[in-house]
């Protein structure tokens, strides 16, 4: 492990209510394609970064709990933003949403958790018409 007061990887919620620093690089970069995690996110799948607890520092608090053992997840109660899934099986670990990453492009995914379970449309295509912002200005 390396000293904890220097984080190499931060990140946090949308509104800076709840912010997070790991002390080491993660042991766990994947996506998920199980029905709670497209649920949990409103997303087709969610991408996790994993550390161990002891390597990650919170300001702010960890967000509010919810879920059903042996799984919880926490998201912020100020601005509703996911934050992180813990594992009652995996008690040393936290698995970050990689959204919630400051640099979530140095983060790539290197698998896919419950593959049987990816929708049919195999979620993006490159083939889709792109644009460099959505329909409204973002306030």
């Amino acid at each position: 492990m390396t000293d904890p007061s220097t984080p190499l990887h931060t990140g946090g919620c949308r509104c800076g209510a709840i912010r997070f620093a790991a002390s080491a690089d993660p042991h766990y970069t994947a996506i998920c394609h199980c029905e709670d995690c497209r649920r949990a996110s409103g997303a087709p799948f969610l991408a996790f970064v994993g550390f161990r607890r002891e390597e990650v520092r919170f300001v702010g608090g960890e967000g509010r709990r919810y879920g059903r053992d042996p799984v919880a997840r926490s998201f912020c109660e100020t601005c509703g933003a996911p934050i992180a899934y813990y594992d009652a099986r995996l008690p040393d670990r936290i698995y970050f949403a990689l959204g919630a990453m400051d640099a979530p492009h140095c983060h790539e995914p290197t698998l896919q958790a419950y593959a049987n379970e990816v929708l049919p449309f195999r979620c993006i295509s490159i083939d889709l018409p792109a644009r460099e912002k959505g329909g409204v200005t973002r306030p």
